[in-house]
């Protein structure tokens, strides 16, 4: 696995749609697609490509730069072909807040439409002491929300957003908006199937809530932070040492000391799941998932991509399911 550049980890400030230029690129626009043309739309995920596509519809064409369920976004690196596509594209869909860096380096010169879920303006703060990573330091809204709306969520330290359900209502309101403005007679359309997937979103969402009815403040051990929001949005109890997730992320060693905590934790049975990022996997996680096992607590995996074949909401019903069987046992 190719080391990940750990840049900053970022706010939610609602989403930035923006015209983004584009490099390496003739300095015309992409021409617009006509009435009855397909939309282009170029994603830097198989996660956001789903929500584009969940949104748009047939009358959107949806390519994803990274949709091999085994690779590392953070670390990706772009290829001339990759931005021919988002030269192309009509319309461009990014995570934004250092995870997919390969599409901002693309991105340069021409204005391209663009929504970007993450403001990568503002770096990570340094956890307090005694405070996981990923764990919110401070409530801010959400753009366009009022103070102490959205209760529970703060962007200011984790980039895993799509993990957080109503930010993925945001991301697909605002991809209808964009495909609204690029094929206006199609814009109520557009609007309607961003309401029917946010219904299915909505549906997650009350699952996650029936978790932390039932089993709030139960202790779990994370190998990278990646479900950062959805722990949170469950009340559940992170009890990894952040030196050791910190270390994870970005692909260097954990101290002894770290490691022996969580082996510690894990032997002391200390946790009821370990929740398991496979694409961050190294031989320190792969030993913590073999102690997990040994000791007979439920592993949970929860990716960065979705696995071949599945949607968005099909992905994370799957992961919730898992979750949820996980703190059944």
């Amino acid at each position: 696995m190719t080391v990940r550049s750990r840049t900053a980890v970022t706010a939610l400030a609602g989403l930035t749609v923006s015209a983004i230029a584009l490099s390496g690129c003739s300095a015309g626009e992409t021409a617009a697609p006509g009435p009855d043309d397909k939309i282009k739309v170029v994603a830097s995920t198989s996660v956001w490509g789903s929500v584009a596509q969940a949104v748009g519809g047939d009358a959107v064409e949806v390519e994803s730069i990274i949709s091999d369920a085994g690779a590392d976004p953070h670390s990706y690196e772009s290829s001339p072909q990759d931005a021919a596509k988002i030269s192309d594209a009509n319309l461009v869909v990014l995570n934004g807040g250092g995870y997919d860096e390969f599409m901002t380096q693309v991105l340069g010169q021409n204005a391209k439409p663009t929504v970007q879920a993450v403001d990568s303006e503002h770096p990570e703060p340094a956890p307090a002491e005694g405070e996981h990573a990923g764990e919110p330091h401070a409530e801010e809204p959400h753009a366009g929300e009022p103070a102490g709306g959205h209760e529970g969520h703060d962007h200011s330290v984790n980039e895993h957003v799509w993990y957080d359900l109503h930010a993925v209502h945001e991301v697909a309101d605002q991809i209808a908006a964009e495909l609204g403005k690029i094929q206006p007679a199609k814009a109520q359309q557009f609007e309607a199937n961003a309401a029917g997937f946010e219904q299915q979103v909505a549906g997650l969402e009350n699952r996650v809530g029936e978790i932390a009815a039932a089993h709030q403040g139960k202790p779990v051990i994370v190998t990278e932070p990646v479900a950062h929001y959805m722990i949170e949005s469950a009340k559940l109890n992170d009890v990894t040492p952040p030196s050791f997730v910190n270390a994870i992320e970005s692909e260097t060693d954990p101290s002894a000391a770290a490691v022996a905590d969580v082996q510690n934790a894990i032997n002391a049975r200390q946790a009821v799941a370990v929740i398991y990022n496979p694409q961050t996997e190294s031989p320190v996680t792969r030993n913590v998932r073999t102690a997990a096992d040994a000791q007979q607590i439920p592993v949970v995996e929860m990716t960065e991509t979705l696995p071949e074949g599945a949607g968005y909401v099909q992905w994370m019903d799957a992961q919730i399911t898992a979750l949820q069987g996980a703190l059944n046992r």
